[in-house]
């Protein structure tokens, strides 16, 4: 059964008359329709009438206005309006462009401006990688969609998509000190998007790509990260899989069981699908199977695609040929990113002892959590009602600011699996059960971690000649502040 939510929080302006039984009277309508009250503030009074805001949360729209219909339904009591808590955050946009540097005399303006920065426009077309230490290149993310895919809600357009991207920069800034910016792109051309992005390159430090449909998403990710030299990260793909990784990590923990020795079903074989049966197989993981609407994949399937392909081809040790159902039947582990209510409970009785279940599709998972919970072990979901939540932002603010800080120029597999790691050890042996495998969103530790983490990859591989930095300095000179860092620390932004 649904419960009230802050997406659909509502305050409601009520005229009601002056008595001391008013403001009780207009909660226990509200309550009695489901919602939950949340706050009660008288907005003005005289000698016969309060003005009272009652604010609420409800289930959904059609819920929020049984409510007001209740509320109207009293005796002499009047609905004046009705604000909905989400639109407002909305109204205007949620981010903003900020200085960083004083503009307060005509020193400071020919310094930032004209004639002072004609020497720094110089400076980079005689050296171009000192972008990234004197423009903003150094720590901006473009946050880039075609709208084909957003969320649950599918094909909906650059302009609808742009509300999503607007939350994913907020994300980025609050949690790792990134300066990300939504664009949203009307074209769904993958020539056209790859190119566009091309052009827009110089001002980034990274491309963030988001909610672009597969298969066109795959295109688009492998082109721009062999024809970029600034690391590209679809995070629909790579930043589910990192948090998979990290929660299944500690979830094989609680239930003493080695990567190396479970089974795994992965229903979903798309663009999120594909990316986590490839990082749990850098992990270790040998014994998996991936099952789409037609049942399991391997190497005697009719598999479209090099994804596809590559997943017959090193998964599925035994060959297995059956349906998801069928596939469960004493498996250790399983994994959704597909579509929800395509299991029950009793499928999940069928797995074997002390197993875990992540039923990531959203918002409705592929089995009923609480029906899971009564035979796994562990149980996720990708929401946040439930405990262990799977949620994209444990991961790319802190990978992004380790990309951007080490100078790197692509995201590997490896730095993927170390961040993975990096977010699984942000929860001590000493906090480890089966309701909390993977660090709260609002965890510090994490970003700081992953950052650490992916930074230290970074230095390695430049050591070892796999991957250079886009310049001898980067790594150096692309620290910025962000939260957790005083200003000025480690920040040496000066030629």
């Amino acid at each position: 059964m649904a419960l009230p939510s802050p997406s659909y929080t509502i305050t409601m302006r009520v005229q009601v008359p002056a008595s001391q039984a008013a403001t009780s009277e207009l909660v226990a309508a509200a309550a009695a329709q489901g919602a939950s009250v949340t706050g009660v503030d008288i907005a003005q009074s005289s000698t016969d009438h309060l003005t009272v805001d009652l604010t609420c949360d409800t289930i959904d729209g059609p819920h929020s206005q049984r409510v007001v219909d209740a509320l109207d339904a009293l005796e002499d009591v009047h609905v004046l309006k009705v604000s909905d808590s989400t639109f407002l955050m909305h109204l205007g946009g949620k981010i903003e462009v900020g200085l960083k540097v004083p503009l307060r005399t005509r020193r400071d303006l020919s310094r930032a401006y004209t004639p002072g920065v004609a020497r720094v426009c110089l400076a980079i077309a005689e050296r171009p990688e000192d972008a990234r230490r004197l423009t903003i290149k150094r720590n901006t993310v473009a946050v880039v969609t075609d709208g084909t895919a957003v969320l649950g809600l599918g094909n909906i357009g650059p302009a609808a998509a742009l509300p999503v991207m607007e939350g994913k920069a907020a994300l980025f800034k609050k949690f790792a000190g990134v300066d990300a910016w939504p664009v949203c792109l009307d074209t769904t051309d993958t020539e056209e998007i790859i190119s566009i992005v091309k052009a827009l390159a110089p001002v980034y430090g990274g491309v963030n790509l988001e909610d672009i449909s597969a298969p066109r998403c795959f295109e688009i990710e492998r082109r721009l990260r062999a024809e970029l030299d600034i690391p590209v990260f679809h995070d629909d793909q790579h930043g589910t899989a990192i948090v998979v990784l990290a929660a299944l990590i500690n979830a094989l923990k609680v239930v003493d069981k080695r990567i190396e020795d479970v089974r795994i079903a992965v229903a979903g074989v798309g663009a999120a699908g594909s990316a986590v049966i490839r990082l749990l197989h850098a992990q270790g993981a040998r014994n998996i199977v991936g099952f789409d609407r037609e049942g399991a994949i391997h190497t005697g399937s009719d598999t479209p695609g090099e994804h596809h392909q590559w997943i017959a081809a090193n998964t599925n040790p035994e060959g297995f040929s059956g349906t998801l159902q069928e596939g469960l039947e004493g498996a250790d582990v399983f994994i959704g990113v597909s579509a929800g209510d395509i299991l029950t409970g009793d499928d999940v009785a069928r797995m074997g002892e002390r197993s875990i279940v992540f039923a990531l599709a959203n918002p409705v998972p592929e089995v009923d959590p609480i029906a899971a919970a009564a035979h796994a072990a562990v149980v996720a979901t990708g929401r946040s009602d439930y405990p262990n939540q799977i949620n994209n932002v444990l991961a790319f603010p802190g990978l992004f600011r380790g990309l951007l800080d080490a100078g790197a120029r692509d995201v590997t597999q490896e730095t993927m699996r170390r961040a993975a790691v990096a977010i699984a050890g942000v929860v001590g042996d000493d906090e480890l059960n089966p309701s909390f495998v993977i660090p709260g969103v609002f965890d510090t530790r994490v970003a700081e971690a992953v950052a650490d983490a992916v930074r230290g990859e970074a230095e390695e591989a430049r050591a070892a000649g796999r991957s250079p930095a886009l310049a001898d300095q980067a790594a150096e000179d692309a620290r910025v502040t962000w939260p957790g860092r005083q200003p000025g620390e480690d920040d040496p932004h000066v030629p």
